[in-house]
């Protein structure tokens, strides 16, 4: 048939030709794509659209976070039971400003390697309230005391992202988490100090969705919990959560803002700590 009677067919909208459109525009499509040259059809087929800042081996962030602290600790020693000192309200520790440097070393797509380092300190002089006891010393009321307390929270952890598509993915995290707690009090008699170090392992989960090409909004969640009832002696808790959006500029570069918490609990014979953090966080990635 004829082109010019195809095309008059089609126009008029006839019922034939109408049964025929699907046919021949099937047959059209696949003769323009044999058409095109062996090169053009391969960069269809293995074409990427992933979204910016997703093409990457190796990123770098840096943070300033600005936690609310929530800090109590018990120390005992020579067989004297420790107070429960809240360092927020017994001993003035007051909300600061903390930076955090995270690292990511990513050799394949769905795999990356992560590094954190938190370093908390607290720096206060109050005059106590009330009598409290810390390692086995009495520290009565009304005497000035001072107050030093340092967190080195680091974090090493495997990422495998079990779903990942060109606008998001779902991993899992294995991670092993060190902390490092020193609380030190001095006043005009004595100077004491207790000081927690353990690895904690945990696991958990981080999902990534971009809701435009450049921007994208990460949750993820991890920790672990050991029961009193494994050793009356040692229990411990470690919940680390982390809700942030990312404005990737290019491909290399971006800012971030974020909430993060960390909650820690632990106890090794007689010596206990509740420590909560939770603030929001601004910072920028590079990204190689």
């Amino acid at each position: 048939m004829p082109c010019g009677r195809v095309l008059f067919s089609i126009i008029l909208g006839t019922e034939k030709m109408t049964m025929r459109i699907p046919v021949i525009s099937a047959c059209c499509l696949a003769a323009c794509l044999s058409a095109l040259p062996a090169s053009a059809q391969y960069a269809v087929r293995g074409a990427s659209n992933r979204a910016t800042g997703e093409t990457y081996h190796l990123e770098v962030a840096g943070t300033l976070w600005n936690p609310k602290p929530d800090l109590a600790i018990t120390s005992e020693a020579l067989g004297i039971i420790g107070s429960r000192i809240d360092l927020v309200e017994d001993l003035g520790i007051e909300q600061s400003r903390f930076k955090q440097i995270k690292v990511v070393l990513r050799p394949a797509k769905k795999q990356k390697l992560r590094f954190e380092y938190t370093p908390i300190g607290y720096d206060a002089t109050a005059t106590l309230r009330r009598d409290i006891i810390f390692n086995g010393i009495k520290y009565p009321v009304s005497v000035p005391v001072q107050t030093s307390l340092t967190w080195k929270a680091y974090r090493f952890a495997y990422e495998w992202d079990m779903v990942y598509r060109d606008r998001g993915f779902f991993g899992l995290i294995l991670e092993a988490k060190y902390t490092d707690i020193q609380a030190t009090l001095v006043n005009a008699i004595d100077t004491q100090f207790a000081r927690a170090r353990a690895p904690i392992p945990s696991i958990g989960g981080i999902a990534r969705v971009y809701v435009a090409p450049n921007i994208s909004i990460t949750g993820e969640v991890s920790g672990i919990k050991l029961p009193e009832s494994i050793d009356e002696n040692y229990r411990a808790k470690y919940v680390d959560f982390d809700l942030y959006g990312t404005v990737n500029f290019t491909d290399h570069a971006g800012a971030q803002i974020g909430y993060r918490s960390f909650d820690v609990l632990y106890k090794v014979d007689k010596d206990e700590g509740e420590l909560q953090l939770k603030g929001i966080y601004f910072g920028g990635v590079i990204r190689y």
